[in-house]
């Protein structure tokens, strides 16, 4: 694995185009990011032109992780416009390309947003996640608790609501 990271690189047409066909691919792998399977990048890029703005605008960072010059992996540190959570971000729409999971991209991903956070002296970190994915396990091996679920919050189908799933890592505990 030749993984390296790169913090607010510039938003080429290239890396949006990127960008956008990793989060359709991951969506329609079944990666809940947003949006329910079977999208389009067409269906993404409104969603991904507001995300892109708000980097753009500095307010949102952008951390991308390159292997041997491929975009695999992707996630937004999103600030919560509110001066009394100025002090944690939540991270969105983290992505890792289909059929490189196992190889350790997730967790790097992860490890480099608490790196970069904990630059940012942040006190910590906030993802939620859709349940029945089993995503809980893979994020408190990082260190994350959940702090909080909302039961139904997500209508995935007619007659298929999910809970939402709040967890969060303090940048602040000793390793």
């Amino acid at each position: 694995m030749s993984l390296s990271f790169e913090l607010d690189p510039p938003l080429t047409a290239d890396l949006r185009e990127a960008i956008v066909g990793l989060w359709t691919d991951v969506t329609n792998a079944g990666g809940p990011i947003g949006f329910v399977a079977p999208v389009s990048m067409a269906d993404v890029w409104p969603m991904a032109q507001e995300t892109f703005a708000a980097v753009e605008a500095g307010v949102d960072r952008l951390l991308v992780g390159w292997d041997d010059g491929r975009l695999v992996a992707v996630l937004f540190l999103v600030d919560n416009r509110f001066a009394l959570k100025a002090h944690w971000r939540v991270l969105k729409r983290v992505m890792v390309r289909p059929g490189s999971q196992g190889r350790g991209y997730g967790a790097a991903l992860m490890t480099e947003a608490a790196a970069v956070a904990r630059a940012m002296r942040l006190a910590g970190l906030q993802v939620t996640v859709r349940d029945g994915h089993g995503l809980e396990a893979f994020y408190a091996k990082l260190g994350y608790t959940v702090t909080g679920r909302v039961p139904g919050a997500l209508r995935v189908a007619a007659d298929d609501d999910r809970d939402e799933i709040q967890l969060w890592l303090d940048l602040n505990a000793a390793d």
